[in-house]
Order: C-alpha cells, then sequence, then structure tokens
C-alpha cells in the first residue's frame, strides 16, 4: 500500500506548482555564478600569483584568528580504527590524506540500498573545503553553510531538508554522537567543528528510516566517520590563507607496547571578511590507543577541544540597501560564543568463526554559550533583543552487536541483534542579554534524559541474485525536566517508538543492481517543549507541549551500476513522511508547532575514474517538500496583521516549507598521481528555495567554485593552494524570512510611540523581510605539509 501510495506521489515531482514569486529585487542577485572555463596556461597563472594575492586581500585592522581548515596529509600512511562496513576495514592501509590518488570511486559493499555508500579518508580529504565540517559534502546531496561564526555548529541541507543544526541528520565521530538532544540552540545540534578531516579513516553513510542499527536523528540520514589507528612517522602542516587564516598540525603514531599510541594537535585561528572580525582561536588534541583493527581489536581515545569567536549574524536585506551596514557588516557586533569538549571513547571488537562481536562507550562533557541577536529592536526597544544561551552537560552511552551467520530452512542468512544506550545530564540558562551583560533570565532548567534501543535485523540470501533484509528496532526515552524558573513547566515524560525496517536487493545483473527499501523511524524533541505547559516570556499563555518522539516512515527504490568500466553511477526515488514537525524554539524558550509533511525527491550520484590520474563526481538531487493540510494557525496569524503589508506579506497560510531546497547539485575534477603535479575543480550549488509557507519570499540560488593545485614530492613533502569562492560570487550563505525590527523602521517609530494605536500583534511580528549572511570573498589558503 505504501508503495504504491509513493510511486504515485513520485509522479507529481514533474508538476510541481512553485510559485516563483518574490518581494522585490534581491540586492546582490545578479552576482549570479558565471560559466568560467580557463585555459590550462591561464590556471597555471592564475595560481602562481595566488600566493601573493593571499596576503594583499587580508586588511589591516586589529588581529583576529579562527577556525581550522581542512587540508590533508599526503602518504599518511596507516590503519583504520573504528568498526565500519566491509569496504572500509582496511580503508586507513591508504593514504589518508592523498590529494592526487583517493582510490576507486565510492565503495558500495554497504549494499542494502541505492543511497548508501561509503568513502575513504583519502576521499575524504581530497575535497576542497574550508571548515571540517565541510568535509561532510562527501555525501552525495548534502550542503554544509554557515551563518554565525566557524565555532557554531554549521546548517545542513539534504533530501529537501533544512536540518537546522543537525535534526534528523544522525552524525557520529568514532562511535560518538555528534547531536545533541534537548539543546540550548536547537534540537539535534551538531557541533562537528572538532573534526581534524587528516584523522579520517573513513565514512560510512545511509540515508534514510530503512536501517535497523539507526535511531534517533537518522530518518533522513545516518553519517558514521571512523578514525585511523596509525600513521606513518610523525607528520607537520602548517596553512596560511586571507583574512588571518592560520592553522597548524602535528599528528603522528608510533609503536607503544603491543599496539599503537596515535596523536594530533591543531591550533587554528582566523577573522573573516567581517567589518568586527571572527577572532577566532581553537584548539584541538586527540590521544589514542589501539591494538588489531576494526574486526579484531580494541581502542581507546581521549579528545580536547576549545573555541571562542565572534560572529558576524544574519543581516536584514532593507538595512544593506540602506547602506546601513555594509555587506560584511554586524548590527550587533557583541554576538559570538565559546564552547569548549572533552570525550573519552573505546571501542571493541571480536571476530571467529562463530560471529563478529563489537562494542563501543563514550562520554562526553561540553560547555557551551552562545550570544545573538537575530530580530534587534523588536523585543526590546531599548537594550535590543540579544540574548545568551548556556549549556553545560555530560553524555555517556554504550552500544553493543552480535552478529553471526546460520541457515534457516537451509537458506543461508546473517542475524544481527544490538543494544544502543545513551544518558544526557544537561544545565540550561537562556537569558536576555546587552552587549554579553545579563538583563533577565527567560528560562532556566536542569534536564535528565536517558534512552535505550534495541533492534533486531535478518539478511536472507534466497538466491545468488535476490537478498532481503527485515529488521525492528524500539526505542524507550524517559526524561526529567526541572524547570527551575518556572516549576509548572516541569515534567517526566515517558515515550516508546517501533521501527520495523525492510530491504530487497536485486542482482547483480550485468554489473547492475535493484533495490526497494522501506521503514519507519523517528527524531526525539527538546524535552523542554514535551514538558511545556506555559509561555515562560508570558505564563498566562498556555501552550500545547509537543510529543516525546515524532514518528516518520520512508521509502525508495533505485539501482546501482558499473556496467560502464569506471563509472559508478546511483539512482534513487525516495519519499519521506513525518508526522509532525513541532520544535522547540531554544531562542524563545517555547514550542514552535508545525504540521505533517512529505518530501518526495529523485538523487543521481555518479563517480568516473577512466584513468588512475583522473577523476570526475557529478551528483544531482531535485525534491518537492510539502506541509500535509491546512495552516488554520496562520491563518489567524494572517488576518491579525490586516493594515500593515510590511508586516502581513510572507505570513499568509500555504503548504510551502521554509528553507527546503528543490535543487542541490555538485561537480568535481581531480588530477594527479600519489607523486607529481596534482589539482582539482569543485563547483557546489544549492537552489533556490521557499523562506516562508506562503512562497512570498525566496532565496537566491548559491553556486561556488573552488579550485585546488599541489605537488607532493617524493620525498612525502607537499605544497598546496586552495582557492575558494573563484568567481566572488556575492549570493547568500545562508537565507531566511522572517520579522524583525530597526530603529530605522517606520514600524518601530509607530510601535515606541506615545499613545500608539498599532495592534499588538503587528509590533511583535515586525517588518519582514529576507535575512541572509553573505558567502565568504574569493580567499587563498597556501599549505606545506611534511614528514619527519
Amino acid at each position: 500500500m505504501y508503495f504504491r501510495e509513493f510511486a504515485r506521489q513520485a509522479r507529481a515531482i514533474e508538476a510541481s506548482e512553485d510559485r516563483q514569486t518574490g518581494c522585490g529585487s534581491r540586492l546582490f542577485s545578479e552576482h549570479r555564478f558565471q560559466s568560467f572555463v580557463p585555459s590550462r596556461s591561464s590556471l597555471l597563472a592564475f595560481f602562481i600569483a595566488a600566493p601573493i594575492a593571499a596576503l594583499a586581500q587580508t586588511p589591516e585592522r586589529a588581529q583576529s584568528t579562527a577556525g581550522a581548515g581542512a587540508l590533508e596529509l599526503p602518504g599518511v600512511e596507516g590503519t583504520a580504527g573504528a568498526p565500519s562496513a566491509a569496504s572500509l576495514a582496511n580503508a586507513g592501509e591508504e593514504s589518508a590524506g592523498d590529494t592526487a590518488s583517493a582510490g576507486t570511486g565510492r565503495a558500495t559493499d554497504m549494499n542494502e540500498a541505492a543511497s548508501a555508500f561509503s568513502v575513504t579518508g583519502a576521499q575524504v580529504n581530497q575535497r576542497i573545503f574550508a571548515r571540517p565540517a565541510e568535509a561532510l559534502e562527501i555525501v552525495p546531496g548534502l550542503v554544509v553553510t554557515q551563518h554565525s561564526g566557524d565555532g557554531k555548529a554549521n546548517q545542513y541541507f539534504l533530501r529537501g531538508f533544512n536540518l537546522d543544526h543537525g535534526t534528523d541528520l544522525a552524525l557520529f565521530y568514532d562511535g560518538m554522537p555528534l547531536n545533541m538532544r534537548t539543546h540550548a540552540h536547537g534540537q539535534g545540534y551538531a557541533d562537528a567543528n572538532f573534526i581534524i578531516p587528516e584523522l579520517v579513516s573513513g565514512v560510512n553513510i545511509k540515508k534514510g528510516p530503512y536501517f535497523a542499527d539507526e535511531g534517533d536523528f537518522a530518518s533522513v540520514g545516518a553519517v558514521h566517520i571512523n578514525l585511523r589507528d596509525t600513521f606513518d612517522g610523525q607528520w607537520a602542516q602548517a596553512t596560511l590563507g586571507s583574512f588571518d587564516y592560520l592553522r597548524y598540525l602535528g599528528l603522528g603514531s608510533f609503536k607503544l607496547g603491543d599496539g599503537n599510541l596515535l596523536y594530533a594537535g591543531e591550533i587554528g585561528s582566523y577573522d573573516g571578511p567581517w567589518v568586527y572580525p571572527d577572532s577566532l582561536k581553537k584548539l584541538n588534541g586527540v590521544l589514542r590507543y589501539s591494538q588489531g583493527g576494526a574486526d579484531n581489536g580494541f581502542s581507546f581515545t581521549a579528545m580536547a577541544y576549545g573555541n571562542h569567536w565572534n560572529s558576524t549574524d544574519q543581516i536584514p536585506e532593507r538595512a544593506a540597501q540602506s547602506d546601513e551596514i555594509g555587506l560584511y557588516g554586524s548590527l550587533n557586533p557583541t554576538d559570538g560564543g565559546d564552547t569548549q569538549r572533552y570525550s573519552l571513547s573505546g571501542r571493541f571488537a571480536q571476530t571467529d568463526a562463530n560471529g563478529a562481536f563489537k562494542a563501543n562507550f563514550f562520554a562526553i562533557r561540553s560547555v557551551l554559550n552562545l550570544w545573538n541577536d537575530f530580530t534587534f529592536f523588536l523585543q526590546d526597544p531599548v537594550n535590543g533583543d540579544q540574548f545568551h544561551q548556556h549549556e553545560s552537560r555530560i553524555v555517556s552511552g554504550a552500544n553493543a552487536s552480535y552478529t553471526f551467520n546460520s541457515l534457516l530452512a537451509g537458506i543461508p542468512a546473517e542475524t544481527e541483534f544490538g543494544v544502543q544506550t545513551r544518558f544526557d545530564d544537561i544545565n540550561l540558562l537562556l537569558t536576555n542579554t546587552a552587549q554579553r551583560q545579563y538583563l533577565s533570565t527567560i528560562r532556566q532548567d536542569a534536564v535528565k534524559e536517558g534512552s535505550i534501543g534495541v533492534y533486531a535485523q535478518q539478511t536472507l540470501h534466497w538466491t545468488d541474485w535476490f537478498k532481503m533484509v527485515v529488521g525492528v528496532r524500539g526505542d524507550l526515552y524517559s526524561g526529567w525536566n526541572d524547570a527551575l524558573s518556572l516549576p509548572v513547566n516541569s515534567g517526566s515524560p515517558v515515550a516508546f517508538v517501533p521501527g520495523p525496517k525492510a530491504s530487497l536487493i536485486f542482482g547483480p545483473f550485468n554489473k547492475t543492481e535493484f533495490y526497494i527499501n522501506g521503514g519507519q523511524g523517528f527524531h526525539s524533541n527538546d524535552l523542554r517543549g514535551v514538558t511545556i505547559k506555559v509561555e515562560p516570556a508570558d505564563p498566562i499563555n498556555r501552550l500545547n507541549p509537543a510529543t516525546f518522539l515524532t514518528p516518520t516512515q520512508g521509502a525508495e527504490i533505485g539501482l546501482r551500476s558499473r556496467v560502464i568500466d569506471g563509472l559508478n553511477t546511483s539512482l534513487a526515488l525516495f519519499m519521506l513522511d513525518a508526522a509532525s514537525e513541532n520544535i522547540f524554539s531554544g531562542d524563545a524558550g517555547d514550542t514552535e508547532p508545525s504540521r505533517p509533511t512529505r518530501r518526495i525527491g529523485l538523487e543521481w550520484t555518479n563517480d568516473y575514474r577512466p584513468f588512475s590520474w583522473l577523476d570526475f563526481e557529478g551528483d544531482i538531487a531535485v525534491t518537492r517538500s510539502r506541509f500535509l493540510g491546512y495552516d488554520w494557525a496562520q491563518a489567524d496569524t494572517y488576518n491579525s496583521l490586516a493594515g500593515y503589508p510590511e508586516a502581513q506579506i510572507g505570513n499568509a497560510p500555504g503548504n510551502f516549507i521554509p528553507g527546503a531546497p528543490n535543487v542541490v547539485g555538485t561537480i568535481g575534477l581531480q588530477l594527479g598521481e600519489k607523486t607529481g603535479w596534482f589539482g582539482g575543480l569543485q563547483y557546489r550549488y544549492l537552489g533556490a528555495r521557499p523562506l516562508t509557507e506562503d512562497n512570498a519570499f525566496r532565496s537566491p540560488a548559491t553556486g561556488l567554485l573552488n579550485a585546488r593545485v599541489g605537488y607532493n614530492f617524493d620525498n612525502g613533502w607537499r605544497i598546496q593552494l586552495d582557492a575558494f569562492n573563484i568567481t566572488n560570487s556575492r549570493s547568500d550563505q545562508i537565507t531566511y524570512a522572517y520579522g524583525s525590527l530597526l530603529k530605522s523602521d517606520n514600524l518601530y517609530a509607530a510601535c515606541n510611540a506615545a499613545g500608539s494605536t498599532v495592534p499588538a500583534a503587528v509590533c511583535q511580528n515586525g517588518v519582514m523581510d529576507r535575512v541572509f549572511h553573505p558567502v565568504e570573498p574569493l580567499a587563498f589558503r597556501l599549505t606545506i605539509a611534511g614528514r619527519f
């Protein structure tokens, strides 16, 4: 039944009724990506001159500091760490940072869905990225952006979702969850800024709720990042770039007893092109002891990370158009944050003739402070709307699984049982501030949240061309929220959600396999939103709490083929329904309800390696995303703003999902061998998006082109130059549309005048406008790395 509905809805992709309407022309909308086809000589001249340009671009102003660019070390030999798919078990044996030769394309040994892949650490580091989390764009169709300083978690887009800072995309690093439950800033907040890409041995990629071993936040996808156990020698790397970018990295390993001790240390700083420098400073360290490998062995890993920064947040378009501030300016230069993270993790694996046992544990201590001002003078016309989000938490957990082979009625089978546990102890504080100084408390909470998930999965090999995978999991959640500032909002909910899964795999037929997948998943909601009863800012206003666990269901049909030598291509048609997208607003301290949603899309991914020195990648994803049903609450809001078009526009009811991209695409080209010259070009496209549910406001499309050239010496040294945004696009990293008030707005004066007759709903909504954070201009980074 569900698959019939899936097929029927899929036909609607070509009949999208998107209204391409806007609200005035974007100030910078003319600056679009133009075709750029340079000759070989022009490229060489460009890259020879670039180091001088990198230094010349840095403006004369106060010293600042910054995040880590993620550039790889060449020829770093070693072994993979965390348990992973078979295709990654020996990934670390390759050159983890080899810029020239990164394997033979995306591996497909996971073999359960057309959209499931595994990649090596070498392939990850072959990408051209400015921030560590951008390395995750190795996931086909995933876009990683930033809107508020390089120390804050990135924002993610995948399969028609604006995933905010990580909701519905489960990220794991060495078996540790990155998504934080009941987070001060947003549910599922996943900070990947502490990742050191050079340590990555491989990445396992899954999409959709079809996998029994994936639970919370994994409805859209799950990405498991595995770490290396060893390196071949000791390595050092230094990177200098535009806008006061600096990064120093040292890493290596040596024998210790019967195992290996790996170490890595990183120092980074960055100002950015902003009028008020980011002044980012970053320290990062890893220590890891291991014996054996991914299938038989163990490891213990300690990590420590600290970062602090200022941030230029998104700005209203009207402020940029009126020259109130420049493109790279800020309306509140005291925004920013700081964070610390410490962790201890371990894993154990044992494989014999009877089966395979794997287990891991983790303990994480983290602290975060964020100061943001998104609405300026909407809430407080005197002091402004800056607020402070603070949290400190301890996360602990353990996972275990056992897999064994058997015969069921003469049919070869593999059976897997698993258990996954997690407990979060969280202290949260949300306050009003001015220039980072305390004004008043919005809410304060002490939260304890625990979960246990169990699953079973059976793989049946009916014939040599037909395989069936069926599974089921169940997740039990329990929590306690002590609402210290408003005890009426305390509570102790309990919830359980089941999750059946199934996959059918046919083939290979002429090097081609076909897949049918379906399943149910879920994501948890912020516990404060689950126990909330009254609005913190106005306790007279009663609120409807969110559900603890929101179910999702999805289906996918696809194929993967290698019928053309050197080409690995896959096609997946998917559908994903969410029962609700109720969210807790960490910015306001209350819930923001929404309706059920449906997304239908098509993904096409390609990796073509015709020669050992040449590799092409091309991926495109097209998705139709809509709310289901009519938004009666939004209709009431729209009517309450009548007579004030500057507040009413963009507030009409509709079925568009704000921020949901229709089209995402990437094209990449890499050249080179293990030694000698290497280079690459990489283009990423994020299509235009509705910013309000009535589609009255839309974002511009953003296309970014990056380039790399370098030389690998025979002795292991490397020199490399990366160029970012080489067309100098002035589009947006991210765009929103919502109401705010500036002191220059006529509505500000009207709302704050003595005896004002402006309706309260209008003054609380403010002036609707596109609010954007621009992409950074053309920038260069020069890296020198070598082995000692």
